[in-house]
């Protein structure tokens, strides 16, 4: 009797355990973020000017990659003068260029810089139809001249970490040397902010709902 009281009471337990997971939920397995968010008060004098220019232009206010950037202000600061050059400088037309950062945040899957470029693509006269193939991982259809060798371009580069002659001439014939210059550094820009946002695992900010479900390619 005595040993079957104990199998009971040990039966139990582990149900209360259980019923304790399920009421918890995820909860119980949620995970600290690796990076704080910070708040404009918390910022010190180094940060403070930093966090102030990102304010004017940021989609994210200092979230986002700026919220890891900003604990290497110094750094934070040449990157965001590198990226103002690259988004708002470079000699790549705006539709072509934002056109660039999706292929990026489409290859890192990256949920920020799709959700604060994909409307940026759009508004600047990208095609939805062009972006909404991207986002489903095809090679969209029906690209003009110009949209087809920037996503050849930076595809081969990133994916195959080489161009071909033929997509280089093409590039170079359509674009111009500069810009295919500037579209390799907006390329490699780009996967500097998501290798940032992957490593300290950014979320979309409150509200917004991710780009990227579960199971989706």
């Amino acid at each position: 009797m005595r040993r079957s009281a104990l199998i009971v009471m040990a039966m139990l337990t582990l149900a209360a355990g259980s019923l304790a997971i399920i009421a918890t939920g995820p909860r119980a397995m949620s995970k600290e973020p690796r990076f704080s968010q910070l708040t404009m008060d918390q910022l010190t004098d180094q940060q403070k000017p930093l966090a102030e220019q990102i304010m004017k232009v940021s989609s994210v206010g200092i979230g986002g990659p700026y919220n890891p950037l900003l604990r290497s202000p110094v750094l934070g600061q040449r990157m965001f003068d590198l990226l103002h050059y690259l988004r708002w400088e470079t000699s790549v037309p705006l539709k072509l260029n934002e056109f660039a950062i999706l292929i990026i945040g489409r290859q890192w899957r990256s949920q920020v810089e799709w959700l604060a470029h994909a409307p940026l693509a759009i508004k600047a006269g990208l095609s939805p139809d062009i972006v909404a193939e991207l986002k489903a991982n095809k090679r969209p259809s029906n690209m003009p001249p110009q949209e087809s060798v920037v996503y050849d371009f930076v595809t081969e580069l990133t994916i195959q970490h080489a161009v071909s002659d033929e997509t280089f001439n093409r590039a170079k014939e359509l674009l111009g040397e500069q810009q295919v210059v500037d579209l390799t550094a907006v390329a490699g820009g780009y996967v500097a902010v998501a290798m940032l946002l992957a490593m300290s695992e950014q979320d979309v900010p409150p509200g917004k709902e991710p780009p990227f479900k579960p199971g989706e390619p």
